[in-house]
C-alpha cells in the first residue's frame, strides 16, 4: 500500500478528527496512538523508533497515513522515509491546545494509569521527552508546541505541507491532495468529554493488555473511540 500522508501536529489538534478524515478520503487505514495499543508488538516498535533503531515498513504495513503522537514527533525522519508523501500539520491556538491536554493525553489520571507499564515507557520516550519532559508544565509544554509547528513550516516547501486547522474543514485538505470533497460534514470527534471512554478502556483488563504491548483483540473497541460526534 502506498503510504501517502505524514501528520505532523501533535495530538490534541484534531488528530482523531483527521485519522477519520484521511481514511474517508484515501480509502484506506490511517495510523494513530489507537493503533500503537490496538495492533500487538507496535509498543515495542516504537520503543525501537525512539531508541534509534525504526522499522517504518513494520509500523505502518497496511496504513496509506499517519497521525498524532507518537508519529507527529518522527515527522523528519518519515518525511526523508516516504519522500513522496505529503505532510499535514494540524494546528490550533497553543494555549487551547495545552488546556486541553491537560484533561485529556497528558492529565494526571492517564499517568496513573500507564505508571509502571510498557506503555509507558514508550510515552515518555516518544513523546515526553521531546516536549521537555513535565508534560504539566505550561510555559515549557506550550514553548515546545511552537517551536515544533515553527520547524515543520521552515524545512517543509508549501508544495508539501498543508498547515490545516479542523475548523477549515474538507476544501483546503482536498484541495491540497487532489481529491473530491465528501458529501458529508467534516468529523468531529476525541471532545474531552469523549476521551473518558479512553480512560475507561484503560482502566479495563483490556486496557492493561494493550498497555503491555499485547494489543487488542477486538476492533469493535477501537472502532467505538472514532465514531463521529
Amino acid at each position: 500500500m502506498k503510504f501517502q500522508v505524514i501528520g505532523a501536529g501533535f495530538g490534541r489538534t484534531g488528530t482523531a478528527s483527521l485519522k477519520v478524515a484521511l481514511e474517508k478520503l484515501l480509502q484506506a487505514p490511517c495510523y494513530h496512538m489507537s493503533e500503537v495499543l490496538g495492533n500487538a508488538g507496535h509498543v515495542d516498535l516504537w520503543l525501537d523508533a525512539a531508541a534509534g533503531k525504526p522499522d517504518w515498513d513494520a509500523i505502518f504495513a497496511n496504513f496509506a497515513a499517519t497521525v498524532d503522537f507518537p508519529a507527529s514527533n518522527y515527522w523528519r525522519e518519515l518525511a526523508d522515509f516516504y519522500p513522496d508523501a505529503k505532510i499535514v500539520l494540524s494546528v490550533r491556538d497553543a494555549a487551547k491546545w495545552f488546556d486541553s491536554t491537560q484533561d485529556t493525553i497528558f492529565s494526571p489520571t492517564i499517568q496513573q494509569l500507564y505508571a509502571g507499564t510498557k506503555w509507558g515507557r514508550m510515552i515518555k520516550a516518544t513523546i515526553d521527552d521531546h516536549v521537555g519532559g513535565d508534560v504539566g508544565d505550561r510555559d515549557a509544554v506550550i514553548a515546545a508546541f511552537n517551536a515544533h509547528v515553527a520547524r515543520v513550516k521552515e524545512a517543509i516547501g508549501p508544495d508539501r505541507l498543508l498547515v490545516f486547522e479542523a475548523k477549515d474543514g474538507w476544501e483546503p485538505l482536498c484541495k491540497f491532495l487532489q481529491l473530491p470533497v465528501p458529501d458529508e460534514p467534516y468529523p468531529h470527534i476525541n471532545s474531552k468529554e469523549e476521551f473518558d471512554g479512553v480512560f475507561d478502556l484503560l482502566r479495563s483488563p483490556v486496557g492493561a493488555q494493550a498497555m503491555n504491548g499485547d494489543g487488542v483483540a477486538s476492533a469493535s473497541v477501537h472502532d467505538d473511540l472514532f465514531k463521529p460526534g
